[in-house]
């Protein structure tokens, strides 16, 4: 059977199209927090953060006495989900893999983490998080603790 040019055009511009939307399906969306790394040619360091204070400006304690913990938590949040109340009696910090998420502090203070960024969270001062965006979060924290120390303590308490 013999096709017509027309007929030859349209082939490839529909296998074009199907291309396109086959390679877009495998290459990463441009908003995704990671997409800027795309093009980098050569093994890179970037350092997120380096403090001795949290989020809201207090100094961080000093660090603890003995074996240490290194705890490492992935949270998952929901659209519109809140943590509840809490404190932790450790160090701890985290990047934010996808989403925002606000953190309040009991004193209204606010503080909004969006993909790619790390925060370093408070210790011994209650706050909580929520996910006020349009995705879910994914956040992964790391704790330094000791054995037998909870990471967080809740207070269910504050409404």
């Amino acid at each position: 059977m013999k096709k017509s040019k027309s007929g030859r055009v349209f082939l490839s511009v529909l296998s074009a199209a199907a291309f396109g939307i086959v390679a877009g399906c495998a290459s990463p969306r441009a908003d995704a927090p990671f997409a800027i790394y795309d093009d980098v040619k050569e093994v890179k360091t970037f350092e997120l953060a380096r403090t001795a204070q949290s989020w809201d400006g207090a100094e961080l304690p000093n660090y603890p006495v003995g074996k240490p913990e290194l705890i490492v938590k992935r949270y998952v949040f929901p659209r519109g989900s809140k943590l509840g109340w809490h404190h932790h009696p450790v160090m701890n910090y985290g990047i934010l893999q996808q989403g925002e998420l606000t953190i309040i502090g009991l004193d209204g203070k606010e503080k909004t983490v969006k993909a790619g960024e790390a925060v370093v969270e408070m210790v011994g001062t209650i706050h909580h998080g929520e996910n006020r965006g349009d995705k879910t979060v994914v956040l992964d924290m790391f704790y330094i603790s000791q054995k037998g120390t909870p990471t967080a303590v809740q207070h269910p308490e504050i409404k």
